[in-house]
């Protein structure tokens, strides 16, 4: 049995970082663009006498700007670092601002299910409907916990409202091998269970040994 399984990347959170990066680039870009236009335009076309914006505020329009893009290159960069993996006692679960170590006593049972049988697409409305909708036919490997390692509050700083089902202490966890990642963990997860159970102590001999040779 090997010590950990592969690591899975957590699919919902590239998909979240992949709509940011690509928002946040076009507003930075968009921000440059407006503070090089109205810095230079007043300059190179004198026939359309446009008023010289001040240069602090187009400093500051340039800067927000750039810093926006900065954002959106950070987050290209991290899009694909979170994942999750199983070794022989926990489930570690790792993000670019979050890492956790989930006990295997802490899950009662890992089961899998449709993104659309957890999120209804019949029940989103608006932005939620078009985010869910590329995501609906996706079998995510639902564990069912005793308790959330982190209080709710904490762990939804860090992760998308969509690793949550319901109120229940339940993650749902959407990675692109769900079949190998949910074979991995139940096989890492019985073998753990089985070193759990307690030894069953020898059974006495039902012959009695005399120390003079009789039985």
């Amino acid at each position: 049995m090997p010590a950990a399984s592969r690591r899975y990347r957590l699919m919902l959170y590239a998909y979240v970082l992949n709509r940011w990066w690509r928002s946040l680039l076009a507003i930075g870009s968009l921000l440059v663009a407006l503070a090089l236009v109205l810095g230079l335009a007043p300059r190179d076309l004198p026939q359309m006498h446009l008023v010289q914006a001040d240069s602090a505020v187009l400093w500051a329009v340039g800067g927000v700007g750039a810093v926006t893009i900065g954002l959106a290159i950070f987050l290209l960069a991290i899009r694909r670092s979170a994942y999750v993996q199983a070794f022989k006692d926990h489930l570690r679960l790792v993000t670019p601002f979050l890492r956790l170590n989930i006990a295997y006593r802490r899950i009662r049972q890992a089961s899998t299910a449709e993104m659309n049988g957890l999120f209804p697409l019949a029940k989103a409305r608006g932005w939620r409907r078009s985010f869910l909708h590329p995501l609906a036919s996706r079998t995510a490997v639902v564990l069912d916990l005793t308790a959330l390692p982190l209080a709710r509050p904490a762990l939804t700083l860090f992760l998308s409202p969509y690793f949550f089902p319901d109120k229940s202490p339940r993650l749902a966890l959407l990675v692109a091998d769900w079949m190998n990642f949910s074979t991995e963990l139940e096989s890492l997860r019985s073998s753990w269970a089985e070193t759990q159970r307690p030894r069953s102590e020898p059974s006495a001999s039902i012959f009695y040994s005399d120390p003079n040779g009789r039985s």
